[in-house]
């Protein structure tokens, strides 16, 4: 279990670092403003813990619902440990409502990637 949610926090973190890559080059060298590219960021974020849970419950074959969930938990600690070490400030209400979406995006992409990896099989 624990391998296959960091497998999943893995791939939430590369996908998002990735974007974070791109779209921070876009904004210095183009001339978009953030605002408008506020949707869209939003959009890859909910894609990266969806696609996290996904691989967490697609690696762990059993319970897809326990690793999306764990997936999005241990991404928020993540957050919440930077956030709150590195700025000194915690989670507004805003940020705490993105985070339950979070949640419940993962545990969907859990759900499905054990449903379509064909979850434990038993031999008879």
């Amino acid at each position: 279990m624990v391998s296959a949610v960091m497998f999943g926090v893995l791939t939430v973190l590369v996908i998002i670092l990735t974007c974070s890559l791109i779209f921070s080059l876009l904004l210095r060298f183009t001339d978009l403003q953030e605002t408008s590219l506020q949707w869209l960021i939003m959009t890859l974020s909910f894609f990266a813990l969806f696609a996290g849970g996904f691989i967490s419950g697609g690696k762990g074959k059993e319970k897809g619902w326990m690793m999306g969930g764990a997936t999005a938990i241990l991404f928020t600690c993540i957050v919440l440990l930077y956030q709150f070490l590195g700025k000194e400030a915690g989670f507004s209400i805003e940020q705490t409502f993105y985070h339950l979406g979070y949640l419940a995006t993962a545990v969907f992409g859990g759900i499905l990637g054990v449903n379509i990896a064909g979850g434990k099989t038993t031999s008879s």
